[in-house]
């Protein structure tokens, strides 16, 4: 519905309701007014497109899973009705008492504009009054129906209450925005901020009630600033040096210690002086204008006249981790509408210089100025937990690693040993002291020339030659090309090799880097390049060391790759900057653990030999011209001029890499037995439509039916749309027998369950449903191999897991070859470790079946 219709049934001149002609920016903002019109309502809206998509709750919402509760689809509204409380006049559309009941943001589980289409939408909230899992679903409508109506459902999880407690409309009846009644609204009483004196005298706050009261005015909290430990009454600093985090081996633990995530974005420190915001890198520059007006009016808002606060602006992928890259990417194509600002400390506050608090109640005052629910300004939690612990966890989930905080520590500017950092990953600055062009893309870069300084200048530690996207490529081009010099300005010699096609230039530019090892001779291992730094001064960059050296950071028992590459800088995923050259480490890095499952097998590749926005195409047998390390097999059942691809070595594999090849799927079977597979694979494959943690559901119950028959399974992720389970078998049963097995575990399933699983492929069925694809266990059939990369976006790959992995993973793509390492390296055991020692003959279980 457009706004037209909303306009025509309201006359501005009587009534003060927004025309809605204002421009705004766009969000997942949600609003509940409570509305006393000729009969009591809820009218609930959800930010879509622009406008605010409205329905009329007649008898308001409920906490009740299950509970249905009638919304009729009225008009769209604009944004700004969001904010609207007070009384429409009698006669006006409406005419009534209008307050501001509750009011957050709302986070599609799916595609929204779908699922309004269809008639149900499922959706999180995030608001004071109304949170967790909701749906809204279409009524059926007949002809002579006027209204479009639909239910309004509160999802089971732990947000929802059961029906015998409190009803959330009468235990909460006042406005979120004021504190009034509905009565207090129409008789014109001034607003009640929640938690004033007035308020509380007014009614009786229940529990849940004092939690959600906005932050008390400014002059009450300098009265509690001033009673806080520590914190002096002083003027608003121009800036402050922040706290720098020392780098260790391992994080440490006991209660004195806190642990927060480590974000992978720009430290900056937002200086608020009564509505003046200024964004300040840790040196001091200001980067206010970088950022966008949303940023700034966001922390325009907070109920802080004065305050400086210490935080970190990222960008968030849909794996919930943040990127440096992406971070990147936004600000050079001038894109501001995915930053996010997370707050971790807070300096000052209406008067009062909290430094020589503790952390414990620096963040506590932080907390009670930031909004409660998350949006472009949020709040950094900690954990208590043991250091190593929420590592482990940080790290399998692809999170750059934490920051470990002394809890009793005041704030002191520098680099010290009250805050340390603890990374999953090596990585940090390195200066650029030259590039080499591309050989696939004219004026573009292909590898950056990188160093570091200690006592004698600037010393070489090797190249990155990934990460650059083909647009990123070609700035870097054109910025170095501008800074050239004739003469290197490496303290050290460089090889004759080393120095092969350098183009040298003024150490002036930064580079952050990830790398996967230091080499015996301190060179760069398996590096991939995150972004350009300019944040802080090309001469403090040295060699990171922690205090202890990690494992991690010695030379590395890989089996070295052998095979030339052709143009090892041409990029296969743009999006992700992952070249040949990166794609080539990626599978050194894994071949321990991807071997078992790709070597002496039937291979079917999916090759793309520009990348993946280029032609791609299916290769079962070989072609000529293909690396010589790949192997021809002969199908005892095939035709002699029809030989299949396969592969026995690391060489093989980056023979592989040189074709092009981007995805691998295996047979189920080894060429030491054509005929008798080895494994099952159920492939959960979901609808456009379907919740992830629905798949997950699916998963579980696919694995509690495979054990029940006495098999063991495993899961992956595909990297595509869904999950793998996984089964190894011991090799006895032949084909038919074991697809035959699939497709009855996959009728049941549907025939159990048919509104969530279908066992055809027919797309057409599966709307809402999960496809369980039984059809990769026949003979010629495969499917990707766990560790393989996928051709689509930010470079995926299929990753084995432990089920109790599964609740926190977000997505079948959370790992990519970015990520992937860092991940294997903080596990303490391989998930598939006893994936070869766990293979049971599947002819047992089919006798056992008949003879039930």
């Amino acid at each position: 519905m457009a706004l037209e219709t909303y306009r025509k049934k309201r006359d501005f001149k009587k009534t003060q309701e927004p025309s809605g002609t204002g421009t705004q920016t766009k969000g997942h903002r949600f609003v509940v007014q409570k509305h006393d019109a000729r009969r009591l309502h809820y009218d609930f809206r959800l930010e879509m497109d622009g406008v605010l998509k409205s329905w009329a709750v007649t008898r308001g919402p409920s906490l009740v899973p299950g509970e249905k509760r009638l919304a009729v689809h009225v008009e769209d509204h604009p944004l700004d009705y969001g904010d609207f409380e007070g009384t429409i006049p009698e006669g006006q559309y409406g005419g009534g008492t209008v307050a501001v009941w509750d009011r957050g943001t709302w986070t599609p589980l799916d595609d929204a504009e779908k699922g309004l289409a269809k008639g149900h939408l499922d959706f999180d909230l995030h608001g004071k009054k109304l949170s967790g899992r909701w749906h809204l679903v279409r009524m059926k409508g007949r002809s002579r129906d006027k209204r479009d109506n639909w239910l309004l459902i509160k999802g089971d999880d732990e947000a929802a209450r059961s029906d015998t407690d409190p009803d959330i409309l009468e235990e909460q009846p006042n406005s979120i925005k004021t504190g009034r009644t509905i009565a207090e609204i129409a008789s014109g009483a001034k607003s009640t901020p929640a938690g004033s004196a007035r308020a509380r005298k007014a009614r009786k706050p229940t529990t849940s009630e004092a939690e959600i009261e906005n932050p008390s005015p400014a002059d009450s909290r300098e009265s509690k600033m001033a009673q806080v430990k520590g914190a002096r009454a002083a003027d608003l600093p121009d800036f402050v040096e922040p706290t720098l985090a020392t780098l260790v081996a391992r994080p440490p633990s006991g209660a004195r210690w806190v642990h927060e995530i480590k974000f992978d974005g720009y430290r900056l420190e937002a200086r608020i002086d009564h509505g003046a915001v200024r964004l300040l890198t840790r040196n001091g520059l200001d980067w206010t204008a970088k950022f966008g007006d949303g940023m700034r009016d966001a922390l325009a808002k907070l109920p802080a006249e004065t305050a400086l606060i210490d935080g970190e602006l990222v960008v968030e992928l849909g794996t919930g981790a943040s990127d440096f890259s992406a971070l990147q990417a936004d600000l050079s194509e001038g894109r501001t509408d995915r930053f996010v600002f997370y707050a971790v400390d807070l300096l000052y506050l209406d008067g009062h210089d909290l430094r020589g608090a503790t952390l414990s109640d620096r963040k506590t005052a932080l907390r009670a100025i930031l909004p409660d629910s998350p949006g472009i300004l949020r709040f950094s939690d900690h954990f208590d937990n043991d250091g190593s612990m929420v590592l482990q966890h940080a790290c399998r989930l692809s999170l750059e690693g934490i920051v470990s905080k002394q809890a009793d520590a005041l704030y002191r500017s520098g680099r010290g040993k009250i805050w340390v950092k603890s990374k999953c990953s090596a990585r940090q600055e390195f200066v650029i002291g030259g590039y080499v062009p591309s050989t696939t893309g004219r004026r573009s870069v292909g590898s950056l020339v990188l160093g570091v300084h200690d006592a004698q200048g600037l010393r070489y530690v090797g190249r990155v030659g990934t990460g650059f996207s083909a647009h990123v490529a070609a700035d870097l081009f054109q910025a170095l090309d501008a800074i050239k010099i004739a003469k290197s300005p490496f303290a050290d010699h460089l090889s004759t090799q080393e120095a092969r096609g350098v183009r040298y230039v003024r150490p002036d530019r930064m580079a952050e880097v990830e790398f996967r090892a230091w080499t015996a001779d301190g060179r760069l291992r398996h590096a991939s390049y995150r972004g350009i730094r300019d944040d802080k001064p090309a001469r403090d960059i040295v060699r990171e060391m922690p205090e202890i050296e990690a494992s991690a950071t010695g030379p590395s028992k890989e089996q070295r790759r052998t095979v030339t590459l052709t143009h090892p800088d041409r990029i296969y995923w743009p999006d992700a900057g992952v070249s040949k050259e990166g794609l080539a480490d990626y599978y050194a890095s894994v071949w321990p653990r991807i071997a078992p499952f790709i070597v002496d097998r039937p291979l079917a590749l999916l090759r793309c030999p520009t990348g993946i926005t280029g032609a791609r195409f299916f290769q079962k047998n070989v072609w000529k011209g293909m690396n010589a390390h790949i192997l021809a097999l002969d199908d005892p059942s095939g035709k002699a001029d029809e030989q299949l691809i396969g592969i026995h070595d690391l060489d093989g594999l980056m023979g592989l890499v040189q074709g092009a090849t981007l995805e691998i799927h295996p047979w189920g079977a080894s060429c030491r037995d054509w005929e008798k597979p080895d494994e099952l694979v159920m492939d959960l494959d979901p609808g456009d439509d379907v919740p992830w943690k629905t798949v997950i559901e699916a998963a579980r119950e696919v694995r509690a039916r495979l054990e029940a028959t006495g098999l063991v399974p495993f899961v992956k992720t595909s990297g595509g749309k869904g999950l793998h389970v996984v089964v190894p078998l011991r090799p006895e049963a032949d084909w038919d027998q074991v697809k035959e097995f699939s497709r009855t575990l996959a009728q049941e399933m549907a025939s159990g369950s048919p509104g969530r699983f279908i066992a055809t492929v027919a797309k057409s069925k599966r709307h809402g449903k999960i496809l369980l694809d039984y059809l990769r266990n026949q003979r010629g059939a495969t499917s990707v191999a766990p560790y393989s990369t996928r051709a689509r976006a930010y470079a995926p790959v299929s990753m084995p897991l432990a089920w109790d992995e599964l609740g926190l993973i977000t997505g079948p793509a959370q790992f990519t070859v970015e990520n992937a390492l860092a991940r294997l390296s903080s596990l303490h055991a391989d998930p598939w470790e006893d994936f070869h020692a766990a293979r049971r003959p599947i002819e047992a279980v089919t006798r056992r079946k008949r003879r039930r």
